[in-house]
């Protein structure tokens, strides 16, 4: 949707926030963006200040965790649930909440494993291995290996 220019999209967070607290009817994405934001508070004051949001900078090596990249993970995970993909994901994401007892931590648990699998496609060039992916969230759920899946 924004390619690569970063700005444009943190640009459209700030202003899918500024719709959310005046009231404003969101669209399906700008929801989506809205509940991520709503569940990250700590984030809030940030983009009511598109300035600041748009020229900072998180890195590990700072001890900080990207806003931004934080927050998309959580709306990849909710499009994966939503689309049952891969094929399974959604049926593990129930049984994770149901593991952990809260859907939020469920979700920063697929985090790690989403991180995982996309730090090694990237590193090796290759397509993320959403195999690999499922089977991590299936065992974080306590659920049994599929049948001929790592």
């Amino acid at each position: 949707m924004f390619g690569t220019d970063r700005g444009q999209l943190r640009r459209y967070y700030c202003e899918v926030w500024r719709r959310r607290q005046a009231g404003e009817t969101l669209e399906a994405l700008e929801a989506l963006i809205a509940h991520a934001i709503e569940q990250h508070p700590e984030y809030q004051s940030l983009l009511t200040d598109p300035e600041r949001a748009i020229g900072g900078e998180w890195t590990p090596e700072m001890g900080q965790t990207n806003p931004f990249l934080h927050m998309g993970m959580h709306i990849a995970i909710a499009e994966q649930v939503s689309s049952d993909r891969p094929g399974g994901l959604r049926a593990a994401y129930t049984a994770l909440c149901a593991r952990i007892g809260e859907v939020h931590a469920a979700e920063h648990a697929m985090m790690e494993a989403l991180g995982e699998v996309l730090w090694e496609a990237q590193r090796f060039g290759t397509a993320p291995d959403e195999a690999r992916y499922l089977a991590r969230i299936r065992d974080m759920a306590g659920l049994p290996a599929e049948e001929g899946k790592p």
